[in-house]
């Protein structure tokens, strides 16, 4: 498949990108500076140039799944997080239900389901996120969405506790290089309109799905 990777320049974005490299997909890396795509194409690695706050269109053409990764960062204030985690989420989703796209995969965050009760400092970005998973699911697209714990910079384990929601959240943290593997996984396997939770535990990742 060719896969555009939204957000390919975040750390979940990299790891995602250079594994797809050493797989049978075709990944595109849509990045929004020139700087940030040469040092992508030093690693053999397609890159389309787009800014999730103007017109990235052109990124979707010949696409058949979207990964959707990016988000405003933690230093931003509201009204980033309003722009990209929210309506850039949900631009690339009409964007891809536009161009055909057969599957979209969102980078969600776990608890958005219960925004209201976040504390004020939170609030706007679990907003965000769940209006983008809301939109993802009423859209026709083919998705699916996932919600990992806290995010750590700790080494992969290669091991997770990977469910679907039933009423009851198993909070938690995981290291982003296995949030990237687990998202290879759903790539290859595309499990269609379905939502996963994800943190650290003790099934192997090649086993999840």
């Amino acid at each position: 498949m060719r896969i555009l990777v939204i957000g390919a320049n975040g750390q979940i974005g990299r790891m995602v990108v250079d594994k797809l490299k050493e797989s049978e997909h075709d990944p595109v890396a849509m990045v929004r500076k020139e700087a940030q795509a040469e040092a992508l194409h030093q690693k053999g690695i397609k890159t389309v140039i787009g800014d999730l706050e103007q017109d990235f269109s052109h990124a979707f053409e010949d696409i058949d799944l979207v990964l959707f990764t990016a988000g405003s960062g933690a230093k931003t204030g509201a009204d980033k997080t309003i722009l990209i985690d929210q309506e850039g989420a949900m631009e690339s989703i009409d964007l891809a239900k536009e161009n055909g796209v057969k599957h979209f995969v969102m980078v969600s965050g776990m608890g958005v389901e219960k925004a209201r009760e976040a504390d004020d400092a939170m609030r706007p970005y679990m907003h965000a996120k769940f209006r983008a998973d809301e939109h993802l699911e009423a859209s026709g697209v083919p998705y699916t969405i996932l919600r990992p714990g806290r995010l750590t910079n700790d080494d992969g384990k290669g091991s997770v506790d990977f469910y679907e929601y039933e009423g009851e959240t198993r909070y938690g943290e995981v290291p982003r290089a296995d949030v990237a593997s687990v998202l290879v996984e759903i790539i290859n396997a595309k499990p269609e309109n379905r939502l996963y939770y994800l943190i650290g535990g003790d099934t192997p990742v090649a086993e999840i799905l």
